[in-house]
This record gives C-alpha cells, sequence and structure tokens, in this order.
C-alpha cells in the first residue's frame, strides 16, 4: 500500500454509481450507507474514508472527475464500480469502457492501490423483462464483466462477482426497484468484500450481522411515489429509446439467424418445386400437343 508508516491511517476512496454511492441500502434514517460503507466500518485501526460515487455516473466521468480526486489522497483501498449506465445507452462501446478503466488502474497500479471491482449480476433473475429486451440486456451485461475480466488479467483487482455470491437473486436482498441492492444485498457484497481483504492481510474485522428493518408496504409505495416515480419518469427518457432500440435489434438478429437457419431447406424447397413445375410443363405440352 502507500500508506508508508504504520501509524498513517489507512486511505479508503470509492469511485462509482449509484451501486458504489450505496442506492437502496435504505436504514430508518434514509441515508444511504451502502455496501461500501460497511466494508469501512469493519477496517480496525486509523482510517479515511471518501465517497466520491455519483448516481448515474459513466466511465468517462470517473476517469475526469472522481479520479483526479481520489489519486490525490494515494489510497491504500479504492472500490471501482461502472458500467452499469454507460451499457445503458444506445451508444454503448465496450472498448471505450475498457479504456476508461484501464486509465483508473493504471494510476492506483502506480501507487500500489488495493482495487476491488464488482462484476453485474444477471438482472433477468430479478426483473421480469420481455424476452427480447431480457436477451439484449444480458449481452450487454456480459460485455461489461468481460471488459473486467480481461483487465483482471493485467491488474492485479479483486473482483466480486455478484452471480457467484450464493442468494444474490433472492428478491428479499433486492430494493423496492428491483434495480438496486437493498440492504441485505449490500451486506451480502460488503460479506464478500471484507473476506477477500482479510485474506489479503488487510486490517479487517468480519461484519456483524446487522438488524435488517423490515419495510412495510405502506413504506414501500411511499418510496415509490416520492422517489420512484419522479426517478423512472427522470430515467424513462433516458432509457425507453434505449429499450426499445435493444428491443429492435434484438427481434431484428434473431429474425435474421432464424431466416438463415431456414435457407437451406427453403433452398430444397424451390428446387422440388421447379423440378415439379418443369414436369407439370413437360406434360402440359405434351397433352395439348397430343
Amino acid at each position: 500500500g502507500s500508506s508508508g508508516s504504520m501509524s498513517s491511517p489507512l486511505s479508503f476512496v470509492v469511485l462509482g454509481d449509484s451501486a458504489a454511492y450505496g442506492t437502496g441500502d435504505i436504514t430508518k434514517a434514509d441515508r444511504p450507507l451502502g455496501w461500501t460503507y460497511r466494508i469501512a466500518s469493519a477496517i480496525t485501526g486509523p482510517m479515511t474514508y471518501l465517497n466520491l460515487a455519483r448516481p448515474g455516473a459513466k466511465s468517462s466521468e470517473l476517469v475526469e472527475h472522481q479520479l483526479p480526486i481520489a489519486t490525490l489522497l494515494r489510497p491504500d483501498l479504492a472500490i471501482v464500480v461502472v458500467g452499469g449506465n454507460d451499457m445503458l445507452r444506445n451508444n454503448f462501446c465496450p472498448i471505450k469502457l475498457k479504456e476508461n478503466l484501464t486509465e483508473i488502474f493504471t494510476r492506483f497500479s502506480a501507487l500500489g492501490t488495493h482495487v476491488i471491482t464488482l462484476e453485474l449480476h444477471d438482472p433477468s433473475k430479478v426483473l421480469k423483462l420481455p424476452k427480447a429486451l431480457e436477451r439484449a440486456l444480458l449481452k450487454r451485461v456480459d460485455a461489461v464483466n468481460a471488459v473486467y475480466q480481461e483487465l483482471a488479467e493485467s491488474f492485479p483487482i479483486i473482483p466480486i462477482r455478484a452471480r457467484d455470491i450464493a442468494g444474490v437473486h433472492d428478491r428479499k436482498n433486492w430494493h423496492v426497484d428491483l434495480l438496486h441492492p437493498g440492504p441485505r444485498g449490500h451486506y451480502l457484497l460488503a460479506e464478500a468484500a471484507v473476506r477477500e481483504l482479510a485474506r489479503r492481510g488487510l486490517p479487517i474485522k468480519a461484519l456483524d450481522v446487522p438488524e435488517f428493518p423490515a419495510i412495510s408496504t405502506r413504506e414501500k409505495v411511499s418510496w415509490m411515489l416520492l422517489k420512484g416515480t419522479p426517478w423512472f419518469f427522470k430515467r424513462s427518457f433516458d432509457l425507453l429509446p434505449v429499450a426499445l432500440f435493444l428491443i429492435a435489434k434484438e427481434l431484428i438478429l434473431s429474425g435474421v439467424s432464424r431466416l438463415r437457419a431456414k435457407e437451406p431447406t427453403k433452398r430444397i424447397e424451390e428446387a422440388q418445386e421447379i423440378r415439379h413445375q418443369s414436369s407439370n410443363e413437360g406434360k402440359d405440352l405434351i397433352s395439348s400437343a397430343a
């Protein structure tokens, strides 16, 4: 790490989007703590913790705005969570995402920072979506995860693979919006990260199992009305064209592949039809000549 003497506090920074910010980890105080804060609370000894994440952030924002602040702190530990918002755009480019993450990991690597990353879960196991949208979305999720997996071969990052966490897709682990982890989901992510950090010898203790607040139907409904609905409308202007674009693209692609699969049999049928026609035409000629 980069903390110098034993007495200097461990420096911990968080870069990313809503999944790093803590969205969905609602407490009675309605302040999202998030899995990264839960990790910070398990670190023993002196520490500084700064969460620079912003809901809605894309990878270019991390490079331009969050990374310069983070590197000034010469962190011992960083969490980088991004890609979900990149993939929800028509112009999603995995190569651009890879370039941005390469820049981030290169800078942290030079500082000797431990970097934790989070690979995306399978949204089709939590959300009910139209089949075409589900297929298209999964392709993009897999593309984001593939970028992280490729970079893990070049950089000593510590990947947390959401899909590998037991029970991660159970709805009780998700926020009412079904897009962000709920308190239980954030706890599961923190638990997986704490295990990885302990294995690497960082000063960290096991997480205390918290009391998960029971969220009543009334609270869920009021969240949806006060926050969820305005958020949904705001994002719909962004996401509806993407959803329609993805559905159309997926239907075209599956239509083309079905046509290709049918083509050989179609050609055989056409050939048989031509033979049949020519033999009929021959019969017609003979009968007309008779």
